[in-house]
């Protein structure tokens, strides 16, 4: 008679491997991105948020007057604000010790009721978790809207920069209209000095200033600068170096710092000051946490459960000091 149990609800997994020789005691998974925005310190976090946080903005008009005997204020101060308030995220998947125990890994598990998770395979389960977790992350900083779907987790500088955009917060001027057809090879040179240009003059040469480009524009501008081409830099490229000449160092357009972000469309670009844009969360070290529950001591069970809890948002501070590519 076949062996019956019962499955709860849970996260469903699939084992579809079959035992050839040896068992490694390794795990593969596709490629994540990390948070390469946060990691790479291209933005200002916030930690400790613990429900949200106000940015307080200050502008004045002109403060230098001819002098007088006389005290006359001559200045507007305007005191404005904006909210980063991190919203709460999960992560919860339940495993069940039986899917194991038929695979070729039983052996790892132990015996009757002191079987647990194979250990090799839970090791793998937190690192897989956290790097999910942040890739979501990553790609939320840059194009999430909480309005398109479940994985966009809080709305990110795309969305938020072009309301404020359309609300006439950025100045015309740096708002700079994407080229037709969308970057390439061919253009990003161009397309990237545009950018530049737009930038104020009052911010141009600030040490913490970056021209944020997604990692499809930045491939483009290597590509050019590596030469052999109508859009190439030369017939050599950078240093006669054709197209071996970038190791993966830094970038930089006509004076300005560029910052790699995995997570931005494939046709945005911005220049912002890293201390012009924010991170919010509770406890930074949160996003890398995952706790793995063996539930047969609580409730008799054979699951075992994963659970990450964090918060997460971003916000700018002064629109204005935004050049926006779109």
């Amino acid at each position: 008679m076949a062996n019956l149990r019962k499955t709860n609800l849970a996260t469903t997994v699939n084992i579809t491997t079959t035992y050839a020789g040896e068992f490694a005691g390794e795990y593969i998974a596709a490629a994540l991105l990390s948070a390469s925005t946060i990691d790479d310190g291209g933005l200002t976090v916030k930690a400790n948020i613990a429900y949200k946080e106000v940015l307080k903005k200050l502008a004045t008009s002109a403060v230098v007057s001819a002098a007088s005997c006389d005290f006359t204020p001559t200045s507007t101060v305007t005191l404005t604000e904006r909210i980063i308030q991190p919203v709460e995220l999960q992560v919860n998947l339940q495993l069940c010790k039986y899917d194991f125990v038929n695979d070729w890994e039983a052996q790892q598990m132990g015996y009757g009721l002191g079987q647990t998770l194979p250990p090799k395979f839970a090791d793998f389960m937190i690192a897989h978790v956290a790097s999910e977790v942040a890739q979501n992350t990553e790609f939320c900083i840059w194009q999430g809207d909480t309005a398109a779907g479940t994985n966009n987790s809080f709305d990110g500088f795309e969305k938020l920069i072009a309301a404020s955009a359309a609300a006439g917060d950025i100045p015309a001027g740096q708002q700079v209209a994407a080229v037709g057809g969308g970057l390439d090879a061919t253009n990003i040179i161009a397309e990237m000095s545009k950018v530049v240009d737009a930038i104020p003059a009052a911010l141009y040469g600030k040490e913490d200033l970056f021209l944020y480009i997604g990692s499809a524009a930045a491939k483009f501008y290597v590509q050019a600068l590596g030469g052999f081409a109508a859009a190439g830099l030369g017939a050599n490229g950078v240093n006669n170096m054709g197209t071996q000449w970038w190791n993966n160092g830094s970038l930089t357009v006509n004076g300005v710092k560029i910052f790699v972000c995995p997570g931005m469309s494939a046709n945005k670009m911005f220049a912002a000051q890293r201390s012009n844009l924010y991170f919010g969360t509770g406890l930074l070290n949160d996003t890398n946490a995952v706790k793995v529950l063996d539930m047969a001591d609580l409730d008799a069970s054979n699951n075992v459960r994963m659970v990450m809890r964090f918060t997460s948002a971003v916000q700018f501070g002064i629109a204005s000091d935004l050049v926006e590519y779109a």
